[in-house]
């Protein structure tokens, strides 16, 4: 991380900010966020951002790269997380999903007719 980014925000993404922060529900990390540039445009270092807003310093770090290399909305939108393959096509899915809709199977041997000796005796 020997990169600095330097944060110069416009009066519009400043205001912008500020709204964000200002009023309505939005995403706690989308807020840290704004913190974080906003912070780093007053000409705060990292880790006083960092202790300040109570992130990780790669957290600030992160922040501004995305917003110096891409745009504002980049750097407050969550980045795309890779994840696991689907274990599951749609048809399987749909498959479990209705066969666990269906109702137990009863009879003698069952786990139905077990609790229910249980019960009666």
């Amino acid at each position: 991380m020997n990169v600095r980014y330097r944060i110069e925000l416009s009066q519009d993404e400043r205001d912008q900010l500020s709204g964000l922060l200002s009023g309505g529900r939005h995403a706690a990390r989308k807020l840290k966020r704004a913190q974080i540039l906003l912070a780093a445009a007053a000409g705060m270092g990292d880790e006083q951002i960092a202790a300040c807003v109570g992130v990780g310093g790669s957290t600030v770090y992160r922040t501004k790269r995305r917003f110096v290399l891409d745009s504002l909305d980049a750097a407050l939108q969550e980045e795309t997380r890779p994840g696991a393959e689907r274990k599951l096509s749609g048809e399987e899915e749909a498959l479990l999903v209705a066969t666990g809709l269906l109702e137990p199977a009863r009879g003698p041997g069952t786990l139905d007719a077990r609790v229910a000796g249980r019960r009666d005796g």
